[in-house]
């Protein structure tokens, strides 16, 4: 079976050349030491890295572990935004899954 662990949004608010943006990811964050209703371990499932780009141009880089919790949501701030630009978004996880996501200010 394959988890959902595509599923994102952001929304975003532009306000003098800055932009306020919020992403939401649907994501397990597994740690590894959780037990299920049979007492076997859960595997450990995370995001292991995020990346964001403003008009393609890195800016932000981050290396997250088994301490997020699961659905995280991440607010970040893009200086000099303005409306008609384009910030995205992708990341991997520690199994192979990964995702993307953009949108237009």
């Amino acid at each position: 079976m394959v988890p959902e662990v595509n599923k994102m949004t952001m929304q975003a608010r532009l306000q003098q050349g800055v932009a306020e943006v919020t992403l939401a990811l649907s994501h397990p964050m597994e740690n590894g030491d959780r037990l299920d209703a049979s007492a076997q371990r859960i595997a450990a499932h995370f995001i292991q890295w995020v990346q964001v780009s403003h008009n393609g141009q890195q800016v932000l880089e981050a290396q997250w572990g088994t301490g997020i919790a699961s659905d995280p949501e991440l607010v970040f701030y893009v200086a000099n935004a303005k409306a008609g630009d384009t910030v995205s978004v992708q990341w991997h996880d520690n199994k192979g899954y990964s995702g993307h996501h953009a949108m237009t200010l």
